[in-house]
């Protein structure tokens, strides 16, 4: 698997990430959701010039021009319901791509040890299209894979990404024994630790309760 680390190179993103993870600013739930959109932006930006191009003739109202544009045929796949604002950022940048949400939760057998829980599904077939996976917080890594394994139900990708925001070593690990080597990781940046209930340290918390507030 390939990793790109999207902030190892210093720009705007910085400050959003600096905010989400901010205990001040994350009270604006507003504020928190539309930085992880423009945090999607950013990491779809990047994404889009790995993809492959293809050139079409455009008219315009004066002339014909010669243009490269995106020949991939996306599916954009995120977890619920964290992944929805990450998702909302993302689809505003590949606008064209086809849409899967996943319910993907972990079942506790005690404090430590959960097994993850799928309970619904809404996909488009996935044979030989372009799969992007997008879930902000890459905790353990299970989420992740046993979502891509409930979507290969509905064919094999020609190509796989993972977008998300905040990884932690063991989750990237994971997912680098678990996924094929042709899947590609965007993450924006990463922390060291998980702590025993498995969240990533320091991270910034729950980002679904975060975005649409504490869940019962």
């Amino acid at each position: 698997m390939k990793i790109q680390h999207v902030s190892a190179h210093h720009s705007i993103l910085n400050k959003f990430l600096a905010e989400i993870r901010d205990k001040d600013i994350q009270k604006d739930s507003l504020r928190f959701r539309t930085n992880i959109e423009r945090i999607g932006e950013i990491i779809s930006y990047e994404m889009s010039k790995t993809l492959d191009y293809i050139p079409k003739k455009i008219e315009t109202p004066l002339g014909v021009k010669d243009m490269l544009v995106p020949k991939s045929n996306i599916v954009l796949a995120s977890i619920l319901r964290a992944g929805l604002p990450l998702h909302m950022g993302v689809l505003r940048i590949f606008d064209h791509a086809e849409n899967a949400f996943i319910s993907a939760y972990r079942m506790h057998t005690d404090l430590k040890n959960f097994k993850i829980q799928i309970d619904y599904i809404a996909t488009p077939p996935i044979e030989e299209k372009t799969l992007v996976l997008v879930d902000p917080m890459l905790a353990t890594g299970k989420s992740l894979v046993g979502v891509y394994n409930k979507l290969l139900e509905f064919g094999t990708p020609a190509d796989i990404h993972i977008i998300s925001i905040i990884g932690s070593e063991t989750g990237i690990d994971y997912l680098q024994k678990n996924m094929p080597e042709n899947a590609h990781l965007w993450i924006a940046d990463f922390d060291k630790t998980l702590n025993n209930h498995g969240y990533i340290i320091p991270g910034l918390g729950d980002a679904g309760d975060l975005a649409y507030g504490k869940k019962l």
